[in-house]
């Protein structure tokens, strides 16, 4: 049962910049999270039903995030890419996921 899809990634170069988005049936409070490769996936960044928002240290002032409720999307500016930021990035509801979407590659090279 997809409910939430995102889309955005791609291919940059270190010092780049992506805007993911998230589509589907937002909650009270989202999440994006990042899985690199041969980790667990970790929560970067949240935000609550009426904006409120809370980064990881390691994207904080790099990284955006924003909702557009009417919409139903979430987005994630990120900006000043790094290598790190590698991997695959998804939306969820916080604290409690729901079902996983595929979510969406990034790849930043050196």
């Amino acid at each position: 049962q997809v409910q939430l899809v995102e889309s955005g990634g791609g291919l940059v170069q270190a010092g780049g910049s992506l805007r993911l988005s998230c589509s589907g049936r937002l909650f009270g409070i989202m999440g994006w999270h990042h899985q690199a490769p041969g980790k667990q996936r970790e929560l970067v960044a949240t935000i609550t039903a009426v904006g409120s928002t809370n980064y990881a240290d390691s994207v904080k002032g790099r990284f955006t995030i924003s909702r557009d409720n009417a919409k139903s999307t979430v987005y994630l500016q990120m900006n000043s890419l790094k290598p790190e930021d590698t991997g695959v990035y998804y939306c969820n509801r916080f604290p409690t996921p729901d079902y996983w979407g595929q979510g969406t590659q990034v790849t930043v090279s050196s």
